[in-house]
């Protein structure tokens, strides 16, 4: 999958030190992948949400952090529209929306 710009990522692990790692790892293993569907999604992440239109929510550091994005399975691109703490991913009243 190609992941269509790092530098949300880049920006958050300014602002959030401790989810560099867990940032990097998310974003190397989606750049080994190649997805179909949603349940290729979750034999790589087992804890992805399909929150709909084509959104994903994934926990980062054990669920420290979500994040979410748009997967374009036909094109094999993942376009990340949100990170953030557990506690402002709560305050997101439509995920499918962002």
């Amino acid at each position: 999958m190609r992941i269509v710009t790092f530098n949300k990522i880049k920006e958050y692990i300014q602002i959030h030190p401790d989810s560099d790692t867990p940032l990097r790892n998310w974003y190397k293993n989606i750049k080994e992948c190649d997805w179909n569907c949603f349940a290729d999604i979750r034999r790589t992440f087992g804890s992805a949400d399909n929150v709909g239109n084509n959104r994903f929510v994934f926990n980062i550091k054990g669920n420290d952090y979500r994040l979410v994005a748009i997967v374009i399975f036909a094109s094999k691109k993942v376009y990340i529209r949100f990170i953030g703490t557990h506690e402002e991913y709560s305050k997101i009243k439509d995920c499918s929306i962002i």
